[in-house]
């Protein structure tokens, strides 16, 4: 390996320290010129520890042009520069510092600080982006107030910051200013600015106590009429804060802004929240139903922060759980509300047993609360962030909704303006509950996804049901031989008619031995348990329920969720015997269940649609002990084939019934309609002849809407038919100067199901659309050919991984944040064959081997190998 004579640093939490310093307050002033601008922080310091003589400020691809102590310019020998830090020597416990820094946000391709993004100027400092703007002490634990001043060019007619605009007016050359002061002390974090031409859509929401708040979108030209479903996200996030945690907005107005250019989704900085385009534009002709259920989570996740996040903080980034986990559950709570709730559920537990649980089983493992990292932007995960929400969800379930609320609004009021740990978080759930919390603790320490083993026996004489449930904590890196852990496992138990024989329906059983028997008295028949109810626990269900019992669940739990997880189990150990070896041959009661499902004229149409999806391949391959790529996806294609034959007439009917009849809405009812016609058309795909195609084609014409000309290029891409060459030609065409709408373009090539996909995808970075400046763009090829596309991906020749492996050495120069993403795919190398093993092997080893290689991606190749 390239770097082990100077490897970066890691950090750990066990050595944190309180700052020697604290800030009393900061002036900053840009002065934003093409090619340069220059930036003068005017910040007030106090000293906190008296042995501290030298102030050292975090600094990186700054120029110097000047430092004062006092309104003192310092000489030289005063202070000391390096590539990393601004050290001034012998200071005092009091003293304000003047520092000027010349930077260029226009050569900025990483987007961490302020940089330029279709001509416009924005920023990104979380985590530490802000020690490009400036030297300062950038930790999330120094909290003080801001001024901003911003001057710049009249072309520039739009100028934000945080907190409330204060002052504004004329420059001259052309030029003017603005000045904006957040009277909420913050880390530098959530600091931001916005200089663009931009234009927006206003409106305004009151607050529960009647104070009237000015909302607006800044959007580039021409994408106002893109934003409604984003504002009524805000307006109703809004008001389900102050009905669910009694939160009220705090300031006078609430900006957000979309750019093209960013490395992450959004982001929460206090009263100016930036988004990625993708997140904020949509209209029915350009975002999909995907695209809106997105947008409205994640406006209302940006606007939660606002308390969970922003009023209180993180003491320092191992704690970035606090904020994230807590503000995912409360996004998904509010998502669940506004949509259908166990829909929802599903869509959230498959997100995280597709991302979160490869990433518990994988080199990287790590607990949502890591105890160290050598660069903090490798651990914005699903682990921080989904399975730290599942923590969130389990307290709720242990303590129930009042007691949890008590918890919060103990933790708002105890907290507020404070930086904190998450061990802070679970002490305000104990005190105001009174549950002893201290077991539960270890979900922040312990990596890994538990696995319970459930077993079940039945004394029809004394009318007693006894379950017997095993918990174990696989070993993960740094980490052997865990502590059993406190979960809820929420157990229903149902008789032979379908009906619940549980009073109270569902109960609540604690799990906190390594094993543990539970009895249910009064259980007049032998029952089936429905186990793991809503997924009240993050961790994988081993039963002994047989596979008709699975099947009398899928058509009987009352349970939402379990209905569709037993049928997800049944296809599970279906799928994977064929991929075992076992005979190709669907049970009778197999082809009963799917019959019934596909003419099941009463269901929830999206609940249908999810319960008829097969299991996804990355999940699949989670549940083998050497990955069988080849024979996952000979399996999951004969299974989707064999129902495919046996229903076609019954799946065109459903297809046809579920058709458009009206103009579009994101609503529940039509989401689901449209998710139930696509599964209806891959089914009929799968069984193989012409009327897939045929309808595919004929939908994509007719569509009136963005999702409908998606699911049916979706079909077309997998074919070699004219008419898909007639299709993507005529979808380029129309959309080639909307970024957002060409990534899809991009994206449905690239998961192509073709034997030449890597070089489809070799072939679309050579198209003129193509940029790697783009994290968007990037994401669109690269990320849906190597998350969405198993099979060519893992290509037995390796060129799959020749392709990544060229592409993260070329974007680390670029974006090295993005380029360390695009590893993930292959941290899970050692689980598969020995081919395929050592194809990615060499290509981790190779990547390794570049001599300017980042610590992002370091990081995660060399933990990789490891």
């Amino acid at each position: 390996m390239a770097r082990t004579e100077n490897a970066p640093q890691t950090k750990f939490l066990k050595d944190y320290k309180k700052p020697d310093f604290e800030i009393g307050e900061v002036h900053l002033t840009f002065d934003i010129h093409e090619g340069r601008t220059t930036v003068t922080a005017t910040t007030s310091y106090h000293r906190t520890n008296k042995d501290a003589r030298n102030l050292v400020l975090d600094g990186q691809n700054l120029e110097l042009k000047s430092v004062a102590m006092n309104g003192e310019k310092l000489s030289t020998n005063r202070y000391t520069v390096d590539e990393n830090s601004l050290t001034i020597s012998d200071v005092s416990d009091d003293f304000t510092l003047d520092v000027v820094t010349d930077i260029k946000p226009e050569e900025n391709t990483a987007l961490e600080g302020l940089y330029s993004s279709g001509g416009n100027y924005c920023t990104q400092c979380e985590p530490e982006g802000f020690r490009k703007i400036t030297y300062y002490l950038d930790r999330s634990d120094v909290m003080t107030k801001f001024t901003t001043r911003i001057q710049a060019d009249k072309k520039f007619p739009v100028l934000l910051s945080n907190g409330n605009c204060v002052d504004k007016g004329e420059l001259t050359g052309g030029r003017h200013f603005a000045v904006w002061e957040d009277p909420h002390k913050k880390p530098c974090y959530l600091f931001a600015l916005v200089a663009g031409d931009l234009k927006h859509l206003h409106d305004t929401f009151t607050t529960m106590n009647g104070k009237k708040v000015d909302l607006y979108i800044y959007v580039n030209p021409g994408n106002e009429d893109k934003c409604r479903h984003a504002m009524d996200s805000l307006k109703a996030s809004m008001k389900w804060d102050e009905e669910k945690y009694g939160r009220e907005y705090d300031l006078d107005i609430f900006n957000i802004v979309a750019v093209n250019d960013f490395n992450f989704g959004a982001m929460e900085n206090k009263s100016l929240n930036i988004f990625n385009s993708r997140l904020i534009l949509a209209r029915p002709e350009t975002a999909t139903d995907g695209d809106y259920l997105a947008i409205e989570g994640v406006v209302a996740h940006e606007y939660f922060h606002n308390w969970t996040g922003n009023r209180i903080t993180c003491r320092d980034w191992f704690q970035l759980s606090l904020k994230e986990g807590l503000t995912v559950f409360r996004d998904q709570c509010f998502s669940s509300d506004m949509n259908s709730a166990a829909v929802q559920r599903i869509d959230d537990v498959e997100g995280l047993r597709n991302a979160q649980f490869p990433e518990d089983a994988s080199p990287m493992a790590h607990p949502i609360r890591p105890d160290n990292y050598i660069e903090i932007n490798n651990f914005y995960t699903a682990t921080v962030y989904e399975k730290g929400a599942e923590v969130i969800r389990m307290m709720h379930t242990l303590l129930g909704p009042e007691k949890y609320r008590k918890g919060t609004d103990l933790y708002f009021q105890r907290h507020d303006g404070q930086a904190v740990t998450c061990d802070d978080f679970v002490q305000c759930m104990q005190d105001a509950s009174g549950i002893d919390l201290s077991q539960f603790r270890l979900w922040y320490s312990q990596a890994g996804t538990p696995a319970i083993k459930a077993s079940g026996s039945y004394d029809a004489a004394a009318k007693k049901y006894t379950l017997t449930l095993e918990q174990n904590i696989p070993d993960t890196p740094g980490q052997a031989n865990k502590k059993p852990m406190h979960m809820p496992i929420a157990v229903g138990l149902l008789g032979k008619s379908g009906k619940d024989l549980l009073p109270e329906t569902t109960r609540i059983l604690q799990l906190k031995e390594k094993q543990q028997k539970f009895t249910f008295d009064n259980i007049s028949e032998k029952p089936v348990p429905s186990i793991l109810r809503g997924f009240s626990a993050p961790v994988k269900l081993v039963s002994d329920v047989t596979e008709d019992e699975l099947i009398f669940l899928m058509a009987h739990d009352s349970d939402g969720f379990n209905r569709w997880d037993a049928g997800q189990t049944y296809l599970q150990r279906l799928i994977l015997g064929f991929a075992g070896g076992k005979e190709k041959k669907l049970p009778a009661a197999c082809m009963d269940a799917f019959g019934a499902l596909i003419t099941d004229k009463k269901a929830d149409r999206a609940l249908l649609a999810k319960a008829l999806a097969l299991p996804s391949e990355n999940y699949l391959a989670q549940l083998m002990d050497v990955v069988d790529v080849d024979g996952l996806y000979a399996a999951r294609k004969f299974v989707m084939g064999e129902i495919g034959k046996k229903y076609f007439k019954e799946l065109k009917d459903l297809y046809a019934a579920n058709a458009d009849d009206g103009p579009y809405a994101p609503s529940p009812l039509a989401v689901g309609k449209r998710r139930l016609k696509t599964i209806a058309l891959r089914y009929l795909q799968e069984a193989g002849g012409p009327d897939a195609v045929a309808l595919a084609a004929a939908q994509y014409k007719a569509a009136k809407n963005m999702t409908d000309k998606v699911s049916a290029l979706a079909i077309l891409t997998d074919t070699q038919s004219s008419e898909r060459q007639t299709a993507f030609e005529d979808f380029y065409k129309t959309w080639k100067s909307d970024p957002l709408v060409l990534d899809k373009w991009f994206s449905l090539q690239a998961i192509a199901d073709r034997q030449d996909a890597v070089e489809v995808v070799s072939q679309l970075m050579s198209h003129p659309d193509f940029t790697y400046k783009n994290p968007n763009r990037l994401r669109s090829v690269l990320g849906s050919f190597s998350h969405g596309n198993q099979k060519w991906f893992h290509r037995k020749d390796g060129a799959g991984y020749r392709l990544l492996a060229d592409s993260i050495i070329k974007v680390n120069s670029i974006n090295p944040s993005v380029a360390a993403r695009l590893l993930s795919p292959m941290r899970q190398w050692k689980r598969y064959d020995a081919v395929r093993k050592s194809l990615m092997e060499n290509e981790l080893k190779r990547i390794l081997q570049e001599k300017d290689i980042s610590n992002d991606v370091y990081e995660i190749a060399s933990k990789s190998l490891s």
